[in-house]
């Protein structure tokens, strides 16, 4: 896949718009009455890039990353300031945050995820990017050693096990992630003396899969 690790500078997606996006098909009934479906499994996050500059100096740091990524052509990692922990963003990550996986005795290798609760509803989103540096395991409420214990692929965020996990263990995580991305256009369309005037170009970020 074209993919480079690289993330978008955090200080100019913090103050960027976006978020989850999902598509739902909705059907009308004669009755007055709705039928509800959905292709996608899992949601899909878009944001605006632009909105986040401040400066033309901004502006030259976008420009800079979205040619050295060819416009569409290579994803990138992203910080959502609004999402990018296993717990609360007030909270330091640690390793009881989520569990992520069960051990059934025969299985080294386990996603990360991430569960979103609420009432009776819930989803698990796979994540993908962790952040180097900021991964904590546990197995059965004790935490495991990186390098020694388990090992950890951080551009899938699949996290393989020294020792394979028993049946009904459980794994847990806490964690930093970014976002598979990439631009949604192969075209800045940037007027300088616009910005100055408070004309901030549009420069839309959308989810990829990996």
């Amino acid at each position: 896949m074209n993919f480079h690790e690289v993330r978008f500078p955090p200080g100019l997606s913090f103050g960027s718009t976006g978020g989850p996006e999902r598509r739902t098909d909705v059907v009308t009934m004669k009755s007055g009455h709705e039928e509800r479906n959905t292709p996608w499994a899992d949601s899909r996050r878009r944001y605006d890039a632009g909105l986040a500059a401040r400066s033309v100096d901004d502006l030259q740091e976008i420009i800079a990353f979205f040619e050295a990524r060819r416009g569409r052509l290579y994803g990138f990692r992203w910080k959502d300031w609004s999402d990018y922990s296993s717990t609360l963003p007030s909270r330091v990550a640690e390793f009881t945050d989520q569990v992520f996986a069960t051990g059934d005795g025969f299985t080294p290798e386990f996603q990360l995820s991430k569960s979103y609760s609420s009432g009776e509803g819930s989803y698990t989103r796979a994540i993908t990017k962790p952040v180097e540096g900021t991964v904590k395991i546990g197995n059965g409420g004790q935490e495991l050693v990186e390098g020694s214990d388990y090992t950890i692929d951080y551009k899938t965020g699949v996290v393989a096990f020294s020792d394979i996990p028993a049946e009904f263990d459980e794994l847990t995580a806490g964690f930093e992630f970014d976002v598979p991305v990439r631009f949604d256009t192969d075209f800045l369309d940037i007027n300088s003396a616009g910005f100055e005037a408070g004309d901030i170009p549009s420069v839309p970020v959308i989810e990829v899969r990996v």
